[in-house]
């Protein structure tokens, strides 16, 4: 049986089969060439499954170098070079087979067991895991926001399949940055909505709050909904609102519960003061535990990553540099943070960094690369500056 196996297979299955410290010739197949369609790709056995079960696609503009994306992950394609040859041989075909003149003789005269050559491969395409590159999405999004006096137009908005065609990521990761970016499907497009105009929704909302004594712990959604929607704004952003600025806390048949979360609501409200600049560090203080809705306590930490502090003399000035607005690359954000200030205490750094998410690099490792530590003395705190 087993003679008869090997005299059935010429091609690759010859090689797959041959045993230990034994050999077969080789022969350039008819159709010997470079074969540019041909390309060897290298993959870790986790990504096998899915790539039998084409549960993956190549994401990418023309002028953008192209990624690979699983459900949930995005991966660089790199080109590694062979220093040594690597034959492609095809499975068996026997009529090209038969063409081997320089195996012609008697000792090779079962033709069926040369391996033919149809490529000597130059290297191969490995994937190396990186960040997604959502930078895009925000830039796409805010090209039309959403705003009150809304137009029909609609030739500059984005459906879910159009994302995915220009944004480099899976799409685990494409639906977590449009809720990073507070985004909302409206008519079937995903929009930002216009700062002005999700400010004047949550007034609104906080308004009939003191008019209808609803607690901020125990928002009704189709109450809540409903009046707001009795204002002018449409059903799908007053539920919006709810979800930007709150969260659930009880849902039951056709009944849900919201609560608003304090400190995005005090960061909301910080976030309006310092829109037109610095202020005094007590005037700020002053104005913003006015602002915040009753029964919210602001306080300074909840500002973390959304304000910095400097000192004039004997005076402390704060102004609004968030987290939000910087870019998801590690290089261009801490460019950005070098040139907001040329030295950083840690303290005040991890704040800006901590969201930065770099396949196979720790936080320890991003500093080691982008940063240069100084620390006078073991007592001292480390001082960040750029590398």
């Amino acid at each position: 049986m087993e003679p008869q196996q090997l005299g059935c297979t010429g091609g690759a299955e010859a090689v797959l089969n041959l045993q230990p410290n034994s050999s077969i010739p080789i022969a350039y197949h008819p159709h010997f060439g470079p074969h540019d369609d041909l390309i060897l790709l290298e993959i870790d056995g986790k990504l096998l499954p899915d790539i039998l079960h084409q549960k993956v696609t190549l994401r990418g503009q023309l002028n953008e170098e192209a990624v690979l994306c699983t459900q949930s992950k995005t991966y660089s394609i790199k080109f590694v070079g062979n220093s040594n040859s690597v034959c492609l041989i095809p499975p068996a075909d026997q009529s090209a087979l038969l063409e081997h003149p320089q195996y012609s003789d008697e000792k090779y005269d079962d033709q069926r067991d040369v391996a033919s050559v149809i490529k000597v491969a130059p290297g191969n395409m490995e994937l190396v895991e990186v960040a997604p590159r959502l930078d895009k999405l925000k830039l796409l999004l805010l090209e039309n926001p959403y705003t009150s006096e809304e137009l029909s137009e609609k030739e500059e908005l984005y459906k879910w399949n159009d994302l995915i065609d220009r944004v480099q990521a899976s799409d685990d990761e494409l639906r977590s940055g449009l809720q990073a970016l507070s985004a909302v499907e409206i008519d079937g497009y995903w929009r930002i909505v216009d700062e002005k105009y999700m400010d004047t929704i949550l007034n609104m909302l906080l308004h009939n709050s003191v008019l209808n004594d609803w607690s901020l712990d125990a928002l009704s959604e189709d109450e809540v909904v409903g009046v707001l929607e009795s204002d002018g704004f449409p059903c799908k952003l007053g539920l919006h609102c709810l979800q930007v600025h709150g969260s659930k806390v009880d849902e039951g048949v056709g009944h849900s519960v919201w609560k608003l979360d304090e400190r995005r609501i005090c960061i909301h409200f910080a976030r309006k003061i310092l829109k037109d600049g610095k202020r005094k560090m007590e005037s700020f203080m002053e104005e913003w535990t006015k602002k915040v809705p009753d029964g919210m306590q602001a306080s300074f930490d909840m500002l973390e990553g959304e304000v910095l502090t400097e000192k004039f003399g004997v005076e402390t000035w704060v102004h609004a540099f968030s987290v939000s607005s910087l870019p998801s690359n590690p290089a261009e954000r801490f460019s950005m943070l070098f040139q907001e200030r040329p030295k950083w205490e840690w303290k005040d750094l991890q704040p800006y960094i901590r969201d930065l998410t770099v396949p196979g690099l720790s936080s320890e490792g991003l500093l080691l690369k982008y940063t240069r530590k100084t620390q006078p003395n073991s007592d001292a705190e480390p001082v960040f500056s750029a590398r």
